[in-house]
């Protein structure tokens, strides 16, 4: 009887081991499976826009990295915003890793030094689009490095000093005095078993607390064990171009060996798996606070090395860019390589050919070939503000990122600015007058600065002070214009005002965007002409509405006398 039930015991226990080894053997089989689909999915989708989707303040916590590296060419906020940059990020960016989100957005608002860096950038891209088995080999790196979650790994450093000092002597104290209750039960049992559970309890609930405060930074922990592993496989791996960054990379980790081996319960043990060695193996450090005590080394460990996980981020992120470059290159209907002039006397030439906006879906393309500034006119909705748009974004593609969408760029380096997209600031009391003058200042006082150092400055300004009365805004408008085009700047405005292109036809080259009328609808062919707007749509479309006949009749006579006189004429009287 007792070795038939010894047998059923086995029987049972063999048949719990087999069914825990399938369901652990059908989850890696499951596990292994997702991941060779994404990264299928990560192969496959090389050359096509993002579809990734963003959380309500995610690029927040992206640009975090953009925001620690400051620099004296960057793009700024207006720029930035005038131009929709998110988008165009959001575009862009295929990225699997939080080090090559960040680098991006960075890259997309830092335009390159010189021309030794853009050749550099040349030769990694190329590379990766080249060399398949390479940049898949990279882009199964980057995946396995993948993200943090929410908030960005400087955010974390930035955070460190919250943790004050943090000591592990009491830790160690707590451990000896359960040590010292196992000893006591063998002297008298009762005593050390109550001695037990009050330092049980008492290292639970400590444990709990502490653990709140740290487990944040037990994440960050983790994506830098992540990085020093991803750092340590690329910098063995033979890839063309990119052997400074392999051998910073090699330097970096073994610089922070001391890390990974003080971090080694808090980066490869998760907690809370769910299966009864795991569990037990949490209440065990849990009550022997091992968390907290390597927890402890490895922050000191972190605290001595904030260069060096910089410095880790900076080049897988420089290395994910370039495949991501690529891969954009690739996603467009046509690019060019541009040609930057980095001389600082360089002439302010700028041609582009067969340029579009990459946004939109069916763009049309216009040429440019200036050396002075260019004053569009139009009716609304002809195209001018998207025109400027494209214009402004090529010259920060091709300054950044060395790819431009068009067949043909050629400019020396600018400093980009622009007042295109301005908005009442209601939070600050400001008007939109307000916020436009300011917005055009900080473009003067770049123009002052720049002139002093022989560089160059692109900027891009919509509606000259739109926000104020017709006399003052065109004559403001005019003395501002003038100052824009100075011998070290190409502005592109856009305006309403006919007066101005009388005003300023030797200082800016005209050009024009028009509509066509057919059959009582309006029609834009968005297509760049030569010269001042002739045509007007305004009173067009209040007829095409329907209008009065008698209100369209005297509207289109006091406007064509205008143009005509330069005056303006009402019942029977001209008024200067």
């Amino acid at each position: 009887m007792t070795f038939e039930t010894d047998m059923e015991g086995l029987v049972l226990a063999g048949m719990i081991l087999f069914l825990i080894v399938l369901i652990m053997g059908k989850e890696y089989i499951n596990s292994k499976s997702f991941h060779k689909y994404n990264l299928q999915r990560i192969y496959s989708s090389y050359g096509m826009a993002s579809e990734r989707e963003y959380k309500e303040g995610e690029l927040e916590h992206i640009r975090k990295y953009y925001l620690r590296h400051p620099g004296d060419n960057q793009i700024d906020d207006i720029t930035w915003n005038d131009l929709n940059m998110d988008s165009v990020y959001q575009q862009i960016n295929v990225s699997c890793s939080a080090a090559g989100d960040e680098y991006l957005y960075y890259r997309l608002r830092t335009p390159v030094s010189g021309r030794e860096e853009l050749e550099k950038w040349k030769t990694e891209i190329d590379f990766f689009m080249e060399h398949e088995e390479e940049r898949r080999r990279i882009q199964g790196l980057f995946y396995q490095l993948g993200r943090m979650g929410r908030y960005s790994l400087h955010e974390y450093i930035e955070n460190l000093d919250i943790l004050g000092e943090r000591r592990s002597g009491k830790y160690i104290l707590y451990n000896l005095l359960f040590l010292a209750c196992i000893g006591s039960m063998f002297v008298s049992p009762p005593f050390g078993i109550i001695g037990l559970l009050v330092v049980v309890c008492h290292n639970l609930i400590g444990y709990f607390r502490e653990y709140k405060q740290i487990e944040p930074y037990i994440t960050s922990f983790r994506y830098i064990k992540r990085m020093l592993d991803a750092a340590e496989q690329m910098g063995r791996m033979k890839v063309e171009g990119i052997d400074k960054e392999q051998e910073r990379l090699l330097d970096c980790h073994q610089k922070m060996k001391g890390f990974i081996r003080n971090a080694y319960l808090l980066v490869y043990v998760e907690k809370g798996n769910g299966d009864p060695l795991s569990l037990i193996l949490d209440y065990v450090r849990m009550v022997f606070y091992l968390d907290l005590i390597q927890f402890n080394k490895a922050l000191s460990a972190v605290r001595g090395h904030l260069d060096e996980i910089d410095e880790m981020v900076t080049l897988l992120g420089q290395i994910e860019t370039a495949v991501v470059i690529g891969s954009y290159r690739k996603s467009l209907p046509a690019y060019c390589v541009p040609r930057i002039c980095f001389e600082e006397d360089a002439d302010r030439h700028m041609v582009i050919e067969q340029l579009y906006h990459p946004l939109l879906n069916d763009p049309v393309k216009n040429s440019i070939d200036t050396e002075k500034g260019v004053l569009l006119t139009g009716s609304n909705a002809s195209g001018k503000s998207t025109f400027l748009r494209a214009v402004a974004l090529s010259a920060v593609l091709a300054q950044t990122i060395y790819t431009c969408p068009a067949d043909r760029y050629e400019a020396p380096v600018f400093r980009i600015l622009s007042s295109m997209s301005l908005k009442d600031d209601l939070i600050g009391g400001q008007s939109y007058y307000m916020v436009e003058i300011r917005a055009i200042k900080r473009i003067l006082d770049q123009v002052k600065q720049a002139g002093e150092e022989h560089g160059c400055v692109l900027c891009f300004v919509d509606e000259v002070l739109r926000g104020t009365n017709t006399v003052e805004r065109i004559a403001a408008s005019t003395q501002i214009m003038k100052m824009l085009s100075a011998g070290h700047v190409i502005c592109f405005a856009a305006t309403h005002d006919v007066e101005l292109t009388k005003l300023l036809e030797k200082e800016y080259d005209n050009y024009h965007f028009e509509e066509r009328i057919e059959e009582d609808d309006v029609f834009f062919p968005y297509t760049l002409m030569p010269g001042p707007a002739t045509t007007r749509n305004a009173i067009a479309l209040l007829k095409m509405l329907g209008y009065e006949e008698k209100i369209i009749a005297d509207a289109e006579a006091m406007a064509g006398y205008f143009l005509t006189e330069g005056i303006w004429k009402q019942g029977g009287q001209e008024r200067e």
